[in-house]
């Protein structure tokens, strides 16, 4: 998909795979670039699913995240993974932890200073030791993503 709608990703629309969405600051831009994407999937001889398609929304849930007129934020429904995560007793359920706080890690002031513990402890060589510091930095992290 991101090959058939080169020169659109970015300024018309977001691709992952074959999701897409259409953006727009107004409402008839948002109709000139949902033109100019249908266009292109028509082009390349390409079909949708009119089941699978939502128009005009405001607010869409995607990858994550909720994207609307106000910009990108986290999905509640998945920050509350975070929130109720219990304190993790090994590096696989660290790393796990891990992982899901990274993806949203932009929404995290600081976020490799303060995942600085749990990386470590993380370390293939490194013997696990969760410490105070490393009690903190999950629990600086559950808060600030929550």
């Amino acid at each position: 998909m991101e090959l058939v709608l080169t020169g659109l990703i970015g300024d018309a629309c977001l691709v992952y795979l074959d999701d897409i969405i259409i953006v727009g600051r107004t409402f008839e831009e948002h109709l000139q670039n949902l033109v100019r994407v249908l266009m292109k999937i028509q082009s390349a001889n390409l079909k949708l699913s009119p089941k699978k398609c939502s128009l005009f929304k405001r607010q869409v849930n995607f990858l994550g995240y909720v994207v609307s007129e106000d910009g990108i934020r986290t999905d509640p429904e998945k920050i509350a993974a975070v929130k109720d995560w219990p304190v993790p007793k090994d590096k696989t359920q660290f790393r796990a932890f891990l992982g899901l706080c990274f993806y949203y890690r932009r929404f995290v002031k600081n976020f490799a200073d303060i995942a600085k513990p749990l990386h470590k402890l993380t370390e293939e060589m490194q013997h696990f030791c969760c410490d105070e510091s490393c009690n903190i930095a999950f629990l600086e992290l559950k808060d600030r993503l929550c």
